[in-house]
């Protein structure tokens, strides 16, 4: 099994609150994953100890092989990451927001490629800042994907984009990991993660409350679609 992320028995506390128990997680290569929970699950504190921003209380964690606290330089050129939010200085167009982010690497992708793909392409004169939500969102995918990396961190990659743009995203990720791509996403849409993630894992106040495929979700649990069963598991219904 060729695990490009390796958790093991991760876990994050904050004082009394438990925000991570004892996780493990295996995302192979190729794959595309899916972090999935209720707000305040441990989500965003899980990604934020595989990248090594913020360190654990105990346990290990690979990216490519590397520690991704120790290794940060090593991994910076072949890890991708995409947030929701992210800052940018005022009125930085899109074509010099790309330009300064594809400085950072040795050896970037087209970001006007890019650009077309994601539906941008006229868009590389306007502000940033003048762009709708949505365009946004497929503005900070198109920087993630700027390092052509191995493994990318898509944090609720099609929030604001309508249903045409979402199934563009999904169809232009799909074929990355065709090429070999690694995704682990969050979302909280479960048509996206019945169309995208090959294994998801369900966090519950940071515990691991389903690991597996969406079709082992839907048969553990009492319902016959993916969305009730995920209300099911993280008890939102």
């Amino acid at each position: 099994m060729d695990c490009v992320i390796q958790v093991e028995t991760l876990s994050k506390t904050y004082g009394t609150l438990t925000a991570v128990d004892h996780l493990n997680l295996c995302v192979e290569r190729g794959t595309v994953f899916g972090l999935l929970g209720a707000n305040g699950a441990g989500k965003s504190t899980t990604i934020e100890c595989i990248l090594g921003t913020k360190k654990p209380d105990c346990g290990t964690v690979r990216i490519l092989g590397q520690n991704p606290a120790t290794d940060r330089k090593k991994l910076f050129e072949r890890v991708g990451i995409q947030f929701q939010e992210a800052n940018y200085q005022e009125k930085i167009t899109v074509r010099e927001l790309c330009e300064v982010t594809a400085s950072l690497y040795r050896k970037a992708d087209d970001f006007r490629r890019l650009l077309a793909e994601f539906g941008l392409a006229d868009k590389e004169k306007s502000p940033v800042n003048s762009l709708s939500g949505g365009q946004r969102q497929r503005l900070f995918i198109v920087l993630a994907l700027l390092p052509d990396p191995e493994v990318v961190f898509l944090d609720e990659l099609t929030t604001g984009l309508d249903a045409r743009a979402r199934r563009d995203v999904w169809k232009i990720l799909s074929e990355l990991k065709a090429k070999g791509l690694t995704i682990l996403l969050t979302s909280h849409f479960m048509d996206e993660v019945e169309a995208l993630c090959d294994q998801i894992c369900i966090l519950k106040h940071g515990r691991p409350i389903f690991y597996g495929t969406v079709a082992q979700a839907v048969e553990q649990s009492p319902f016959e679609q993916f969305e009730d069963a995920y209300l099911w598991y993280t008890e939102e219904e």
